[in-house]
């Protein structure tokens, strides 16, 4: 941050999901809280280098000091359960804004990458952003089916943000943006920071034998969430041998610069950013381009 004169950046409270159960949401809970623990105590052996911000107006003022503003931001909502009072927790702990959902399901929403359980927000959901609108966080629509999307484009008393997506109509992935959701975007006000993994940015050729070897992955192990560490660790150590095995056509710095030039003629560069997804994926560096 300090070489690349980066003043501020938002660390993802991140909690993959898992079963969705009293006992499954509790331990969702203390895994999130623990990560803000974790953060807090960085923040506090290092006071003259970072400090926590939880407003815009934070960043001009720890930039100021020759410090990094560190806001914080939660990558999926499953933590929250269907307890509505724990997103005032979680913004007691300086959480800026959630991500509704992750790569599956929970009892806010449905995903872009699971089966239509709702049909977008569930009633709970709805409550979520509500409560959201009232604390002012930021809903975060990266990883929700369009028709989640779409349900809290219609209700939200503020504009919302897609932290890490990318245009659908350069790169055909259920997780990207049409460019009818990004002009619906645009209404709202809204923000879109493009993500750089590569299977966000540039469709991949097709592969059968890859896809057929990720298919046995998965049968093998079930939910990568649901496993033990150990098991986790094989998991992904199989998952990423299958780059060596079938090394994938990654997207260059072109095709990420036309998402941008794309989402910016649709919509204008205000709502535009990069969001990047950083570190997406455990050694992502082998995934994001060339």
């Amino acid at each position: 941050m300090k070489e690349g004169g980066l003043d501020g950046i938002y660390f993802a409270v991140f909690v993959g999901q898992g079963e969705r159960s009293p006992g499954g949401n509790e331990r969702a809970r203390k895994e999130a809280l623990m990560i803000c623990d974790t953060i807090d105590a960085v923040l506090a052996r290092h006071p003259e280098e970072m400090e926590m911000a939880t407003k815009a107006s934070d960043l001009e003022r720890i930039a100021r000091q020759g410090k990094r503003a560190i806001y914080l931001g939660m990558e999926n909502g499953y933590p929250i359960g269907n307890d509505l009072g724990m997103l005032d927790t979680f913004y007691m702990r300086g959480v800026r804004y959630v991500t509704l959902c992750h790569s599956y399901n929970n009892d806010i929403c449905d995903s872009s990458t699971d089966t239509s359980e709702y049909g977008g927000l569930s009633p709970f959901g709805e409550e979520v952003v509500a409560r959201m609108n009232d604390l002012g966080m930021m809903v975060d629509l990266s990883h929700a089916s369009d028709a989640t999307f779409l349900d809290v484009i219609g209700m939200s008393r503020a504009p919302v943000i897609a932290s890490h997506s990318c245009a659908r109509a350069l790169c055909d992935n259920p997780r990207n943006l049409s460019d009818e959701l990004l002009l619906k975007l645009k209404e709202n006000g809204g923000v879109i920071q493009m993500c750089i993994l590569s299977a966000y940015v540039k469709t991949p050729a097709p592969n059968p034998g890859r896809d057929s070897a990720r298919q046995a992955i998965r049968t093998k192990y079930g939910s990568y969430y649901d496993l033990d560490e150990a098991d986790k660790d094989a998991y992904l150590e199989e998952w990423m041998d299958l780059d060596r095995k079938f090394p994938p056509e990654l997207a260059t710095v072109k095709d990420a610069v036309d998402h941008i030039d794309h989402m910016a003629k649709l919509m204008g560069i205000d709502h535009v950013g990069i969001g990047t997804d950083f570190d997406g994926v455990k050694g992502g560096n082998a995934v994001m381009w060339r």
